[in-house]
């Protein structure tokens, strides 16, 4: 019932209504009763659940249902891999030789015309935008201040981004800017359900680095390291590096006071197409925001509003679940990163603010022959089709005797809590590549605790400062190969899978607690099993 209670509460917040009040023990039992019956209800009407929490799967019929529940049940045996455990990314996995494009490759099971449409999509991807007004008119309208010029130059080979080293800046991780809000600003948000924090008043919601000519950038990131030395259970010593971050060279003045900085690193593009097509009731099903079952994992989904449709849904890309689709992921990463508007972000000026006169001044790249943004509908298609077609890599090694045992550790000492392994796609994908698939990304993508050493201070939508989405573990093994250096977790803090799994807290602490007590065999199995992801 708590449950529930809970899951009403930030539908309300999401619709900026008050907040439920508290009420006797009795009461709320009894409007919870009543709350269970309306949802009951309407899931059995059709007509008031929205269909992106759907709490059941429509999309199966009975048969179809208990295949589904049988195959991604956990496996208790670790003698030998799982049946299609070599395809973690279903019928569309790619099983090319390794490479430094091994995250670049299209799903296996799109047709020949649709590959042409990928290759397309690529193209877009890497292009350069170039300032306005341009000889190429169809490519400018960058920034005026932005981060970079292409989506690729963040997402490089489509992996992850790498950190700064000292003050020499990045073109893979930024940071966000957000403080807390004012008592106007609170009212305000009422009326805008996409207001997920509250940027800073100058410089906006990201530090951009970079500007077109005749504009300063607003800054430059900094990040200095503070060594922390670990010893194990087994006397081993591990160094961990904890960031702390400044930004240098403003152009317009210090930070509000209240203003935070949190880095984000970009993350890999493989699968995303497939973790779209999850059902939510598969996603919802593994929320436990009360940890009724006492596990001490209290996983909750982020509930956001759709930018197309206004409707409540799921929030599943983003380091906080705070995105619910690929294309608004990719909306938002123009405005955010480029300076590009389109029909979903029309903000020609990028993260410009009202205090910045001289950024707002500058030319637009509308060209009104394309319509009336910098990158028309015809450009998000492409773009979002090829993010959403990137292939998983095929798994390595999964029946070496020291992966399996690897597993059955990843299993024993509760990674599985949060990193789920399976799940089956939707049946009704609107494109047959993601459509019933079975896949392993080892997340459950909802929101966890992960204590205050990993804690950025930001509330994003439902996610408080200190929580994050657990991000899929598939292609993790394969970071070296495609970005010839390894950075992990949201900042890039981590310079191996030994260092990551120690910085985790809060609601994995017991998880890796049973790492750092166990012997260096078996820690060295849980990484090699990791690797082979």
């Amino acid at each position: 019932m708590r449950r529930l209670l809970e899951f009403m509460r930030r539908l309300r917040r999401a619709d900026g209504l008050p907040p439920l009040r508290k009420t006797p023990a009795g009461l709320v039992r009894r409007r919870g009763a009543f709350l269970l019956l309306m949802l009951t209800s309407s899931a059995i009407a059709g007509d008031l659940q929205p269909a992106g929490l759907a709490t059941t799967r429509t999309d199966l019929n009975p048969k179809d249902q208990a295949r589904v529940t049988a195959i991604t049940r956990p496996t208790s045996d670790f003698s030998k891999p799982e049946q299609f455990e070599l395809m973690q990314g279903g019928a569309g996995t790619s099983q090319k030789d390794v490479s430094r494009d091994s995250f670049s490759q299209s799903s296996a099971n799109i047709s020949f015309e649709e590959e042409g449409t990928f290759k397309l999509g690529n193209a877009l991807f890497r292009k350069n935008w170039v300032s306005s007004p341009s000889s190429t008119q169809a490519s400018d309208g960058l920034g005026p201040l932005f981060n970079e010029r292409a989506c690729q130059n963040c997402h490089l080979k489509d992996g992850r981004g790498r950190p700064p080293q000292g003050d020499a800046g990045t073109t893979s991780m930024f940071l966000r800017l957000a403080r807390g809000a004012s008592d106007a600003e609170e009212r305000a948000a009422l009326a805008d359900k996409r207001v997920l924090n509250y940027p800073d008043p100058v410089y906006g919601a990201q530090l951009q680095e970079l500007a077109v000519p005749g504009l300063r950038g607003e800054g430059r990131m900094r990040v200095d390291y503070q060594e922390r030395k670990v010893t194990l259970a087994d006397g081993a010593a591990v160094s961990l590096r904890k960031p702390v971050y400044s930004v240098t060279d403003l152009a317009y003045g210090p930070l509000d006071p209240r203003t935070t900085l949190s880095p984000r690193l970009t993350p890999p593009m493989i699968g995303l197409g497939l973790i779209e097509q999850i059902a939510p009731a598969d996603i919802l099903a593994h929320a436990d925001p009360d940890d009724q079952n006492g596990d001490g994992i209290s996983g909750k989904p982020n509930i956001v509003r759709d930018g197309l449709s206004g409707e409540l849904t799921l929030g599943r890309f983003g380091w906080k679940a705070q995105t619910a689709s690929i294309r608004q992921q990719a909306a938002d990463a123009f405005a955010g990163d480029i300076g590009i508007s389109t029909p979903e972000e029309p903000k020609h000026w990028g993260d410009c603010t009202a205090a910045e006169g001289k950024c707002l001044s500058m030319p637009d790249g509308v060209q009104e022959r394309l319509g009336p943004v910098e990158a028309p509908a015809p450009v998000m298609d492409l773009v979002t089709f090829y993010s959403r077609n990137l292939a998983v890599p095929a798994r390595r090694d999964l029946d070496s005797r020291q992966v399996l045992a690897g597993k059955k550790m990843f299993y024993e000492i509760g990674c599985v809590s949060c990193h789920t392994p399976k799940f089956v796609t939707r049946r009704d994908a609107p494109d047959k590549a993601q459509a019933f698939q079975l896949i392993w990304p080892y997340s459950d993508f909802l929101l966890h605790d992960m204590g205050p050493d990993l804690a950025d201070g930001q509330a994003v939508g439902d996610a408080m400062g200190s929580e994050w989405r657990t991000p899929p573990l598939w292609g993790i093994g394969l970071t070296g190969a495609v970005n010839g250096n390894v950075f992990f977790l949201h900042d890039g803090r981590a310079r191996t899978l030994t260092e990551a799994i120690l910085w985790h807290g809060g609601e994995a602490r017991m998880a890796r607690d049973g790492f750092a007590n166990a012997d260096a065999t078996d820690r060295d199995a849980l990484v090699k099993f990791l690797e082979s992801l």
